[in-house]
């Protein structure tokens, strides 16, 4: 029986640094997952999960979701082999050093193989998601949300790359360009990845 499998991947960055695209585009050449929080925390909800409805409802309000009912929906996610054992995308967590010990605990037997940061500079992200024309993308909410990604997510950065699990990629550039900078990151530290 064949064990090969696809790559266990996070990926960093800023809101509109092009994750969600990016992360959509890696699941499919793979053949995995690609798992964004905010999809997660409206799969949990809709089944009914009080973690879900919970996150759901700070979601809806544009808040951030406090860590444990982040956890509480990854970890729910989680259980399921099926999720974990053939790869995945991960977009959106961990957001925080505390999410990222959670994340080692919930999958201790499946560890990550590669983290990267989709590297886009803050005033170009701006620019992005203004454009994107979202009720909720005023230019408050949008610096607001990205201070706290300096302060609670930029750290993983330094955490990961000390545990020599972190790539940075350039995500300015077209989309196929980011892609391809994207494939050779996990090449390089997935060699089965790209047979």
């Amino acid at each position: 029986m064949s064990t090969r499998r696809g790559p266990r991947m996070v990926l960093l960055g800023k809101q509109g640094s092009g994750k969600g695209t990016q992360g959509e585009r890696l699941a499919v050449q793979f053949g995995i997952q690609h798992l964004s929080t905010g999809q997660m925390f409206r799969d949990s909800a809709t089944a009914g999960v009080t973690a879900g409805l919970e996150a759901k409802a700070f979601m809806d309000r544009g808040e951030l979701v406090p860590d444990d009912l982040v956890i509480a929906v990854v970890h729910e996610r989680f259980q399921n082999p099926i999720e974990v054992q053939p790869g995945f995308v991960l977009d959106g967590f961990p957001r925080t050093k505390q999410q990222a010990f959670e994340l080692d605990r919930i999958l201790e037997a499946h560890p990550i193989d590669i983290v990267i940061d989709l590297d886009v500079p803050t005033d170009i992200v701006v620019d992005r998601m203004r454009a994107r024309g979202r009720e909720d993308d005023t230019e408050e909410s949008i610096r607001r949300r990205l201070e706290l990604y300096d302060t609670e997510t930029k750290p993983l950065v330094d955490f990961y790359r000390e545990r020599s699990v972190l790539a940075t990629v350039d995500g300015l550039g077209t989309e196929d360009e980011v892609n391809a900078a994207l494939l050779k990151a996990v090449g390089s530290r997935f060699p089965n990845g790209s047979e």
